[in-house]
């Protein structure tokens, strides 16, 4: 097995056919990667053989598109098929590209099998002849709510001041002051095969060595923009499947090799912290602090960085004493859960080794073993906006716990980069240090290229540097991924209920005629009915308007909750519990219809989100954290 090895400065110049978006001056030296490689081996007492960037294993013919059409649920097409199936349901709610993904893997999973002289599995023909894959081909809505195809796009992408309703996201570094339009009204896979076609203009690419990252600024629809965190948990189970399917068929698109790996198995230590799983450390967490998201030892750790190490020079960079760091972990392991730990007596330096060693420690990666090298593969992306695609559907494919303990991490490393001046860690040296903790883990000792290893270190650097500095917009989920929940949730309903034909001919009827006095010219505008639970006694009736935001009707429940004697007194008990009674801490929820439950943008527009769901309640409740930000 390989392993990296050491480089000098001289030897790490950048690649000149490199499609990197490195600046010039950073990019000229790794030396952080390489000496953060040997802390790491000194540390942790890797063997020589047990240190790289991970490399899928080369799968038998047949067996990836096997796996994948397991984790996808559509297992059931290379077996026989259940009448209980699915997968009719999720099919019908694919795009073109993503039908041709689904496709392209039966096709390579029916070769296989023939070549082992096996009875064949069914003919794609027979599931794909069945519905319309196109039927959501680039679907989004209009101001009316209709589904419309995509217009294309001007010669020039128009600036981002034309979008008022842009949501911007803040950069921990200096940007170039360009602005640049992050579309997800349509599927990216969709997007990039528009492209190739030379249907849409080119995107402006991020050319190596001219200046700072770019802004991205995705623009606020008419039913706005939905966060990680904004859906249900039932909702949440279907995205990754949904957006597996999609960076399939994006890396399709892209010509790109999107290979799995295979988790190892993991053995039981006797330690409670360190060495742990991610599930197991949480299982125990949540009976000391109920629906903790985030490991406490984790933070703890950056609650100690945050406190006493963001202004410390060379934070991250500079290696802790091992010895220390080994006897504090060990400490930690008999005392955490005790409350004995004393972090007043822990350096910086060693702050930051054990917050690293943590993140090594996992018996799996971070980033799952299954999507490492999924993420490895994104370096090869040359286009930043499709990068960033794909990161983003990456990380609403990783299990919750991985998610929620990733973006903790990079808020911190966030406000390391914030600090800069003072502990004088740039982006990209916070990159380089961070790089090898995620993307190297002894329990996938693969063996790196000859030399590849400059340029698969080169490219995870980059990858993290991109998921720490655009953070907020890879936590989002697409407007195209919400739109196909609530088909696939539309079309599950209709699968399970009205078996009598007369009865959903009736209901049909009823609704088409309630959309259409819905939407008479005579009626510009809709009265409904918005629940306040612990809040109201009675419903709070809202005039809906096409210029009705989410926002307008929480400040008009302000006003009228203040202007009602028994809701002032009865508000005393729940300012005690859950602060003021203000617009700023209430929140307004689309529950049922064709969503379980989504917390509503404050800029969504109610009157189209009425048409997008008209058998949906809504719901206000208090903000159980902190005020939703724009």
């Amino acid at each position: 097995m390989s392993q990296f090895p050491a480089k000098s400065s001289s030897q790490c110049q950048p690649l000149e056919d490199s499609d990197s978006w490195l600046p010039p001056i950073e990019s000229l030296s790794m030396d952080d990667f390489w000496m953060e490689v040997e802390n790491m081996k000194q540390g942790d007492g890797l063997k020589q053989e047990e240190s790289g960037i991970t490399e899928a294993q080369i799968s038998e013919e047949g067996e990836a598109e096997a796996q994948w059409l397991q984790d996808t649920g559509l297992a059931d097409l290379i077996g026989a098929p259940t009448p209980d199936s699915d997968n009719r349901v999720l099919l019908s709610t694919l795009t073109k590209t993503q039908a041709a993904a689904v496709q392209r893997r039966l096709d390579t999973y029916t070769r296989s099998i023939r070549k082992k002289n096996k009875p064949p599995v069914r003919d794609v023909r027979d599931i794909f002849g069945t519905f319309d894959s196109g039927e959501m081909l680039a679907e989004r809505e209009d101001a009316e709510g209709k589904w419309t195809q995509p217009k294309s796009r001007p010669s020039e992408a128009p600036p981002a001041a034309d979008y008022p309703g842009c949501m911007e996201y803040p950069c921990p570094v200096p940007s170039s002051g360009k602005e640049e339009i992050f579309s997800t009204d349509s599927a990216y896979s969709e997007q990039a095969a528009l492209l190739q076609k030379g249907t849409l203009p080119p995107e402006a690419k991020w050319i190596k060595g001219k200046g700072s990252l770019p802004k991205f600024r995705i623009p606020k629809g008419r039913l706005g923009v939905t966060r990680i965190g904004d859906l249900s948990p039932q909702d949440m189970k279907k995205i990754p499947t949904l957006a597996l399917i999609e960076l399939t068929a994006l890396c399709d698109i892209l010509g790109l090799d999107l290979r799995r790996s295979k988790a190892g198995k993991w053995k039981a230590t006797e330690n409670r912290l360190f060495g742990v799983p991610l599930s197991t450390l949480l299982e125990t967490d949540q009976k000391v602090v109920p629906n903790t998201q985030v490991p406490l030892i984790l933070q703890a750790l950056l609650s100690c960085l945050e406190k006493r190490g963001l202004d410390t020079e060379g934070i991250l960079r500079v290696s802790g004493s091992q010895t220390r760091i080994k006897s504090l972990e060990q400490k930690l392991e008999r005392e955490f859960y005790a409350g004995l730990f004393n972090w007043d007596e822990v350096h910086q330096n060693d702050a930051s080794g054990l917050l690293k060693r943590f993140i090594r420690e996992l018996p799996t990666p971070l980033l799952t073993a299954e999507y490492l090298p999924a993420f490895t593969v994104v370096q090869n992306i040359p286009d930043l906006k499709q990068r960033l695609q794909a990161l983003n559907l990456l990380i609403l494919i990783l299990p919750e716990a991985n998610r929620n303990t990733l973006k903790a991490l990079l808020e911190f490393l966030r406000k390391v980069v914030a600090r800069e001046k003072n502990n004088k860690m740039t982006l990209w040296n916070v990159s380089m240090v961070m790089a090898p903790n995620l993307f190297m883990h002894k329990g996938q000792p693969h063996r790196i290229p000859e030399g590849k290893g400059k340029q698969l270190a080169e490219g995870a650097a980059d990858v993290i540097r991109a998921m720490i500095h655009y953070q907020d917009l890879l936590w989002t989920v697409s407007s195209f991924l919400v739109a196909q929940v609530r088909k696939l949730n539309e079309n599950s309903s209709w699968r399970h209920q009205f078996y009598d034909r007369r009865i959903k001919n009736l209901l049909r009827k009823i609704h088409t005629d309630k959309d259409k006095e819905s939407k008479t010219p005579g009626k510009p505008s809709k009265v409904v009915k918005i629940q306040a639970a612990l809040l109201l006694k009675d419903c709070l009736e809202v005039h809906l308007h096409n210029g009705t935001k989410a926002a307008d009707v929480l400040k008009q429940f302000q006003k009228h909750f203040c202007s009602n004697s028994w809701n002032v007194m009865n508000a005393v008990s729940l300012i005690q519990c859950n602060g003021p009674i203000e617009s700023s801490n209430l929140l307004l929820y689309e529950v049922g219809g064709n969503i379980s439950e989504h917390c509503l943008d404050p800029d969504t527009y109610l009157l189209d989100l009425y048409h997008t769901n008209p058998h949906g309640e809504w719901v206000i409740k208090q903000s159980p954290t902190l005020p939703r930000t724009l």
